[in-house]
């Protein structure tokens, strides 16, 4: 049985103020949420060792850095095959996430690209593959929300 980390109302105070701003001092925190520096220390380590916080990121406006086309790519693969499929998807470098599904597709693959041509290449090079039975390209419009935390 997997044994669940409950954090409390204080662990919860921390992780927000992390995904506001990871650049924030410990010191910073800590005098905000009202714990002392040491105490948040513990906290975070605890919760690092426990696999809630797995890194520090930041937030990249990939539109700005010329990647303006973002699709949403489902796939159905051949029975037996979809772990290996989306190991093999997983590491190319357009790709930032790749989801198992219940439902009539297997797998959605989430991939940023500059022009259509990349996305069209993307489509005719990499996802041809006697393991992969069809997919579905939809191209993202808008992002109206994109956020990963909930808390």
């Amino acid at each position: 049985m997997i044994q669940m980390f409950e954090p409390d109302m204080k662990d919860v105070e921390i992780l927000k103020e992390l995904c506001n701003d990871s650049r924030k001092s410990f010191r910073e925190i800590a005098r905000k949420i009202g714990i002392a520096t040491s105490t948040l220390i513990k906290r975070f380590n605890t919760m690092k060792k426990e696999g809630i916080i797995k890194s520090s990121t930041l937030e990249i406006d990939y539109e700005k850095l010329g990647y303006p086309l973002t699709a949403l790519i489902e796939v159905m693969v051949s029975k037996g095959k979809l772990i290996e499929v989306e190991n093999k998807i997983a590491k190319l470098p357009n790709v930032y996430g790749v989801y198992d599904l219940t439902g009539e597709s297997d797998m959605i693959i989430l991939a940023r690209f500059k022009t259509r041509k990349d996305l069209n290449a993307f489509i005719k090079s990499e996802l041809v593959s006697e393991h992969i039975e069809r997919t579905n390209t939809r191209l993202i419009l808008n992002a109206v929300k994109e956020e990963y935390n909930i808390l």
